[in-house]
Formats: structure tokens, C-alpha cells, sequence
């Protein structure tokens, strides 16, 4: 086994109903089942083993306890590393996942922040995780991002830090979320604008935009069915 073999990712993402029902995206469902069933689609394509803890697995009664039991689960089944994602960071690639995956074969821990001032990847090792020590930190606060980088820098050898990305949270969200509109897949695009009523026509003057966009709609031959494991 390489030293990859010892990392498993870690999809922390409620059900589209639950994840209806915490955000302010009127009429939302298929675009949160649609943003679940991308990620998965990414961490599989990653060859890592991917587990998928939804509110119908998960245990706890706060976000923290929720989130750090999940990944005490996870470390629990043999594994070294943990790289733990969500679902709503459309603009998560696949090469951040293998990346961060490298970094902590080199025994060093990852961080991805998001512009809200939390996180969107977190790449720990099981050396590193203190139960305790998590289900204390600000989760679903402004301050998580700042206080869980000190709180690595001191149990890490080396913390890297991915570049910034934008999750999902409202339909403020959405809007910013189409300034960058070439890196989101057809079916999100699609799914994005009937969400926000934005005539399509407007998108069509930017003639590169359309040819990316046609391209890409034209030749997807439509998203292959995801195992949850």
C-alpha cells in the first residue's frame, strides 16, 4: 500500500430536504442533490475511499459534535489521514483533493478557507485530531477559519493553505456564483440561473462564454450514477 492508500475523503453533506431547510435557497432541492451527487462524483474520481455522512448517519446534537464524530469514525475504520469536504464549494476541483492528499503522505496538514470565514477542505492527520480539542472550536462562525489555523499551526508540522473559494449558503451566493460561471458544470449553470429567474439571453452576448458553455452542454453525456459508500 502507498502512502496514499492510509487517506480516505470524508463527505460531510446533509440531504438536499435537510439542506433545504438550514439555507435561504427557496425551491433549492435539486440544486443541493445536484451539488451532493458532484462532489461525490469528484472524491471518487480521486481512486481514494470516499464516505458520505448525511443527517442520516450522523451523530451528535450540535454541528461540532456531528462534524468531529464523523471524522472519529472515519479514523476509527484504520485510516492515517482524513481530507473532509462538503458539498456546497461548486468550485472544488479535483486536483485540490489530490493535492492535499500528496501534502499529507509528506505529513503535513491542509487547510481550504472559504470566504465566509470557514473552511470548504480540511486535510488532517489522525496524529493531529483531538476529539475535544474540535467540538470546542467556533463551527459556523466567522471566527472558524482564524481559529482553527492557530489551533493547527500548533499540532502541525506544516499547515498548507489551499486558494480562497466561495460556498454556498444563499441566494447571495448564487449571484456571486455566476461572476465565475466558465468553471461550473452545465447542470449547475442551468439549475443556478432557473433558481435566480435570470433570462438566458443576457449570458449569450459574451460569445466566449457561449461557445465554453455549448461545448461543454453539447458533449456532457450526463452525470454516470454515484455509489455511496
Amino acid at each position: 500500500m502507498n502512502s496514499q492508500g492510509t487517506t480516505a475523503i470524508l463527505v460531510f453533506a446533509n440531504s438536499a430536504k435537510q439542506d433545504l431547510a438550514n439555507k435561504y435557497i427557496p425551491k433549492g432541492e435539486q440544486l443541493f442533490d445536484t451539488l451532493t451527487q458532484t462532489t461525490l462524483k469528484k472524491a471518487k474520481k480521486t481512486g481514494l475511499p470516499v464516505f458520505h455522512f448525511s443527517d442520516n448517519n450522523q451523530v451528535g446534537v450540535t454541528f461540532g459534535e456531528r462534524f468531529t464524530n464523523a471524522i472519529a469514525n472515519v479514523f476509527e475504520r484504520g485510516f492515517s489521514n482524513i481530507i473532509t469536504i462538503g458539498n456546497d464549494t461548486p468550485h472544488l476541483k479535483i486536483h485540490h483533493l489530490q493535492h492535499t492528499a500528496k501534502q499529507l503522505a509528506l505529513g503535513k496538514t491542509v487547510i481550504g478557507p472559504s470566504i465566509d470565514g470557514g473552511f470548504y477542505l480540511l486535510g488532517i492527520q489522525k496524529s493531529n485530531f483531538d476529539i475535544a480539542a474540535f467540538q470546542n472550536l467556533s463551527w459556523q462562525r466567522y471566527s472558524l477559519y482564524h481559529e482553527i489555523s492557530l489551533w493547527l499551526h500548533e499540532e502541525s508540522s506544516e499547515l498548507i493553505k489551499l486558494p480562497v473559494l466561495r460556498d454556498l449558503d444563499n441566494e447571495k451566493d448564487l449571484h456571486s456564483l455566476l461572476s465565475f460561471s466558465k468553471n461550473l458544470s452545465p447542470a449547475l449553470l442551468l439549475l443556478i440561473i432557473g433558481l435566480l429567474k435570470v433570462k438566458r439571453s443576457l449570458y449569450y452576448t459574451n460569445q466566449n462564454f457561449l461557445r465554453l458553455f455549448l461545448d461543454r452542454f453539447m458533449y456532457n453525456k450526463g452525470s454516470p450514477e454515484v455509489s455511496f459508500i
